[in-house]
């Protein structure tokens, strides 16, 4: 980032993006995502099913996960791929929440975003700053315990982490590229999004309880996101893609995009949310839907 800031005065116009983008949705599990090349993806953005969060428990005793060790495992395949798909230089974004759950009458805290990091970087990711994204809530006295006697009561869970890292060194570029100076931020947008907290209202969920299950962000966060860490015409991906929040963004910021899910019951929701049924001859965006 800190190249960008000598840029001065210099004003760039935003081209318009030689060609149509690209935006693939696959009906399968991302743990293997053989059909994206290896060093093909410049960005991962997403929110992974939580650890020990109830709700999930289903979708990881489907893939033989019932403990946190195990739930882990499972998304670290994921992870694996992920680094795979990258280009040298290429970040990841992982939007994930910790869990508080009693088992066995004992109550604990389960630090996904501690496991999540580890595995990370035992895959040979690079840690960077990671931002809290504060969602306000309309029960700001919630709490657990016992009401005001210490010391028994616990603190809320109010932020969740979007975990933040690179796969190698610094992403190379060409002299003066077009489109990186053209995908500039302003320097008010740099200050507000490169601060470590977030306070951006959570999405409210109004369909059936599968949808409810994906947890979709708030498309904000993405878009900040994309254009924080890509370039015009890069390629994102999401590989626990929801009902479509990413696909939708990268189409309107004129990137490229790839995303994975696994619930085939989820893809009337995601084909109203990026437009598939409204493309036109005009339309600068393309898609193809495959099931696998």
């Amino acid at each position: 980032m800190n190249d960008l800031n000598d840029v001065g005065t210099v004003t760039v116009s935003m081209p318009e993006p030689k060609n149509r983008t690209q935006h693939k949705i696959v009906v399968g599990d991302s743990t293997n995502m053989e059909g994206v090349e290896s060093n093909s993806v410049h960005l991962v953005v997403t929110s992974p099913p939580y650890p020990m969060i109830e709700m999930w428990d289903k979708m990881f005793e489907k893939a033989g996960a019932k403990s946190y060790d195990q739930m882990h495992d499972y998304l670290t395949k994921t992870w694996k791929e992920c680094y795979r798909v990258l280009v040298d230089g290429g970040i990841i974004c992982i939007n994930i929440g910790d869990a508080t759950r009693r088992i066995d009458h004992s109550f604990k805290l389960y630090p996904n975003h501690a496991r999540i990091i580890e595995k990370c970087e035992e895959i040979g990711f690079m840690t960077l700053p990671y931002i809290l994204w504060k969602k306000p809530t309309n029960k700001p006295n919630a709490f657990l315990g016992s009401g005001f006697l210490p010391p028994n009561a616990y603190v809320t869970l109010d932020c969740e982490y979007i975990l933040i890292f690179r796969k190698g060194a610094l992403r190379k570029f060409e002299p003066k590229s077009e489109l990186r100076y053209a995908s500039k931020f302003t320097k008010k947008e740099r200050d507000s999004w490169f601060s470590q907290l977030w306070e951006i209202r959570g999405t409210n969920q109004n369909h059936d309880e599968l949808v409810r299950r994906t947890a979709a962000y708030p498309e904000e966060i993405v878009s900040r996101l994309i254009k924080m860490f890509s370039c015009l015409e890069d390629t994102v991906i999401d590989p626990f893609l929801g009902t479509g929040t990413t696909t939708k963004i990268a189409k309107e910021l004129s990137r490229n995009s790839i995303g994975y899910e696994i619930e085939k019951d989820l893809l009337p929701i995601i084909k109203e949310k990026i437009g598939y049924s409204q493309q036109t001859l005009g339309e600068k965006a393309q898609f193809e839907i495959v099931e696998i």
